[in-house]
């Protein structure tokens, strides 16, 4: 059937059908003015005349900014926009991407009405196909979070399927998820139309002129050089797309944007015998590995292969796009999947096999936000073919950011912050976005790991924890330790095993937490970014008392519990400091601070990740190998909680001792000089066996610090979330006698109330075996109601019950709008978390109840009435 196909295909290679294709059209330039003179300024500057970039403009103009030049190299909408499938889906894994494709939606629906320019917008529909149990669970879990956004979606069966769209082959299908709201959009229309209302609201656009590089004085940017000549100008946004990287390099001061393309493939029908509706349904096959659209009656398909075919890896190609050299040997594995999902296509006759460039990040998430070292160098780029479906959103909450600060939403898994310098080598990236696009339609299940890319970056004791067994996960491109692998276990089987059940290395993890409960682990976590502060004066206590909530003028080795928030009183990041001596200061922040340290000063800031290895001693056995080791009393009447010094470990010298760990446990965390790291482990290993010692992971972490009721930032934690809202009053200092970031903030917040509270959850009807586990994303329901969605979620192995966090919202019922949250609205509640679709009971908690964990209990004697917040 598929040889009878691609004979037709050969035969129509030079068919003209290419031409007929909607994409950017003749007055593809009616909104640019080529001829005209660039502006000598302007306030900002944006480049790329894609969806991305008329976007930014479009939303900056609404929002009163109009002092906007923005220039495109080639056309405009004839890149990449031009040859997007015009698919406009709302179902994604994330929030945050599920929020701006809906917003998306809604923006091109009324966007033909507002400008006069026909956008093809069509209501279709889309319905997502199962072919296994895992798949099925999946589009339930994000079933659950559509619907509580209010985006209509349900899971359907297979006989419900064939009725949407009897085309298809639903022999081999469990189930399927409708969302009828979902559309096709002619996306070049659409950028024109977008172009069309910013050149209205004043915007100034250029096409065919190209940005040679940003210019920067004094990490700001300060104009922009292009072949047309320069501009000066306060900020500037990268839309360029697929040449986003080059842009950012070419900089004076270069700015790092993630991000490389691959050869993305569709093909083109003519229209069927009877021609397809134009509102049929657009079919997402993930298991077959293709998508399918109507096309003018007839079939718009294309997927992601398991072998892609990176492209542009030597820099820069044409100005503008062109459809790239056709390759059927490539695409026959999706052909035959699309033949074997619609039979009746086997003898249709295709127009043409469109090859364009499509551009893919590291993580699967596109690129947003400022650069951590240009101040006014905005970027949006990295869609990952989805860049229709988040233009419209992603555009506003850049806009938001650019004109009031920050964002209307959290959007840090989208921020650009979140990569380092080392994501930028050409071969990491050609090498991660061949994993990377496969991975689109991969199932996801929790807690998988990229497999390219990795080893750049590793503590001193990666090769001997590697032969105890590590298996590994990678943050910020360093890899941290998840769990360790007992000689008996079946290395390959536990790796391979990936599910949304009971994982294979729960005994594992639980063997883990027992021995930190128990005994004394240690963990390897020289993975977390450390900085240090220094000054020759009062300068860095000046400047940290500026930037943290909490009062740092303590005496020197004492250790503070703070956040650095910003105006909205949001945490930009939670970190301990100690005061090392009077002008030198740990900290964890950089990005932060550099923004705010003073240009002339004698401030000091620096990296020290690479300096210390850092070991975390957790367990009540910790001190007596801590105290044997230095030969120094570690009790807490000689070192007590929060403290930190300087001492001597084994035979090495400067070792850093604080009193704290990240879970709850007591210990003690090591800053190890690098060079003394291996020593030091083996010392600790080595007087630790007559304690019972043993290495842990993150894994037995997460476990340790969630039943605590420990949040974390970037999990818990964001820049919308402020210590009032998550039961961290005492870390913050409203008193102490001088003005901080988010003090405004956080004294009207105090005076208002907040609007939504941390709260911690522990299932009651769960079994731990037989049910679906929550990881994080799971929505929350108050008396039958919808209150908020968890972040994040571990199994207790003291309680032994799962244990859940999240944020509780109070929703008028009459408007919607949200209310106070009391902490009596909190402890009155009956609570559900929705698992996929089912709902288990749930006990809601404000506060750690510490006798929980003061010796250890079965789930049957805790009383779990008693864990209300009093």
């Amino acid at each position: 059937m598929f040889y009878r196909l691609l004979s037709v295909v050969r035969r129509r290679r030079t068919s003209p059908g290419w031409q007929n294709w909607p994409s950017a059209r003749s007055n593809a330039s009616s909104a640019a003015a080529p001829s005209a003179a660039l502006p000598a300024q302007a306030q900002v500057v944006i480049c790329g005349g894609g969806i991305m970039g008329t976007s930014v403009a479009y939303h900056l103009s609404k929002m009163g900014w109009t002092d906007i030049v923005l220039v495109e190299q080639g056309r405009l909408a004839a890149g990449s926009t031009r040859f997007c499938a015009g698919i406009l889906s709302t179902a994604r894994h994330l929030t945050i991407e599920q929020k701006m494709a809906d917003y998306s939606n809604k923006l091109y629906q009324q966007l033909e009405q507002e400008t006069g320019i026909q956008t093809g917008y069509i209501k279709t529909g889309s319905i997502y196909l199962a072919q296994t149990q895992d798949r099925l669970i999946s589009l339930k879990r994000i079933n659950s979070r559509l619907n509580v956004m209010g985006i209509p979606s349900e899971i359907i069966s297979p006989k419900k399927v064939a009725e949407l769209h009897p085309l298809l082959n639903v022999h081999d299908l469990v189930g399927a998820m409708h969302v009828p709201e979902d559309a096709v959009v002619s996306s070049a229309d659409v950028a024109l139309a977008l172009a069309s209302a910013a050149s209205q609201n004043g915007v100034q656009i250029y096409d065919r002129t190209t940005v040679l590089h940003v210019m920067v004085k004094q990490g700001q940017v300060t104009g922009v050089e292009t072949d047309k000549g320069q501009i000066e100008c306060q900020y500037f946004v990268n839309c360029a797309g697929q040449w986003a990287y080059e842009l950012g390099l070419s900089n004076e001061e270069p700015v790092s944007i993630p991000l490389h393309a691959c050869e993305h493939f569709y093909l083109l029908t003519r229209p069927l015998e009877t021609p397809l509706q134009s509102d049929t349904p657009t079919i997402v096959d993930a298991d077959g590995r293709v998508y399918i659209r109507n096309w003018q009656g007839g079939i718009l398909s294309g997927g992601f292969e398991k072998n892609p075919k990176p492209i542009f890896t030597e820099g820069k190609n044409q100005l503008e796009i062109q459809n790239l050299q056709e390759d059927w040997d490539h695409f026959e594995p999706l052909l035959s999947s699309l033949l074997r999902r619609m039979p009746e296509l086997e003898t249709l006759e295709i127009m043409k096999l469109v090859n364009c460039p499509e551009t893919f990040t590291p993580d699967m998430r596109c690129i947003m936000g400022e650069s951590p070292v240009v101040q006014g160098y905005f970027v949006l780029a990295g869609m990952n073919s989805a860049g229709l479906s988040f233009g419209g959103g992603a555009g506003k909450f850049l806009a938001e950011w650019m004109v009031y600060g920050y964002p209307s939403e959290n959007i840090w898994e989208l921020d650009l912050k979140r990569f380092g310098a080392l994501q930028s080598s050409r071969t990491f990236l050609r090498h991660r976005v061949m994993e990377v696009m496969p991975l689109m339609y991969d199932l996801k299940v929790p807690r998988w790991d990229f497999q390219t890319g990795r080893q750049l970056r590793t503590s001193p004791l990666y090769d001997r924890l590697d032969a105890q067994g590590a298996r590994w996960m990678e943050k910020h491109g360093f890899e941290r330790p998840k769990y360790f692998v007992p000689p008996d276990k079946d290395l390959l089987a536990l790796e391979q095993s990936k599910t949304f059940y009971k994982p294979d290395w729960f005994d594992i993890v639980e063997s883990e937490v027992k021995c930190c409960k128990e005994a004394v682990c240690v963990i390897d976590m020289s993975s977390f970014t450390k900085f240090e502060i220094t000054s020759t004066g009062d300068q860095a206590l000046e400047i940290l008392q500026y930037l943290f909530s909490n009062d740092l003028d303590v005496p020197v080795g004492h250790i503070v519990h703070t956040g650095m928030l910003n105006q909205g009183g949001g945490y930009e990041n939670d970190c301990s400091i100690a005061r090392l001596n009077k002008r030198r200061y740990p900290v964890g922040s950089r990005n932060l601070m550099l923004k705010h340290m003073p240009k002339d000063t004698d401030l000091l800031l620096e990296d020290v990740t690479w300096k210390y290895t850092a070991l975390n001693l957790i367990g009540p056995r910790a001190v007596d190998v801590l105290s044997e080791l230095s030969y120094a009393p570690m009790t807490p009447d000689h070192f007590p909680s929060l403290f930190c010094k300087e001492m001597s470990v084994g035979y090495a010298n400067g070792i850093r001792v604080m009193s704290m760990t990240h879970t709850g446990e007591p210990g003690f965390m090591l800053y190890i000089p690098i060079e003394y790291a291996l020593h030091v482990y083996n010392e600790v290993m080595s007087v630790g066996q007559k304690y019972g010692i043993r290495n842990a992971g993150y894994y037995a972490l997460r476990s340790l610090r969630i039943e605590k009721f420990f949040a974390f930032w970037g999990q818990d934690l964001n820049t919308l979330t402020t210590p009032l809202e998550c039961g961290r009053e005492s870390r913050v200092k409203l008193d102490k006698g001088m003005d901080f970031i988010g003090r405004e903030a956080l004294l009207q917040q105090k005076q208002n109330g907040v609007y939504k509270r941390l709260t911690m959850f522990i299932l009651d009807d769960h079994d731990t075996d037989l049910d679906l586990w929550p990881w994080w994303g799971e929505p929350i329901y108050r008396n039958g109601l919808y209150v908020g969605k968890t972040t994040s979620s571990a199994y207790s192995y003291t309680l032994e019950r799962h244990v859940c966090l999240g944020f509780v919202h109070n929703f008028s019922e009459d408007t919607g709008e949200e209310q106070v949250v009391m902490a009596d609205f909190i402890n009155r509640g009956e609570y559900e978390i929705d698992i996929a679709g089912h709902r288990f009971q749930a006990k809601a908690k404000l506060y750690p109840v510490a006798s929980l964990f003061t010796h250890k209990r079965r789930k049957d004697d805790v009383e779990l009435s008693d864990l209300h917040g009093k």
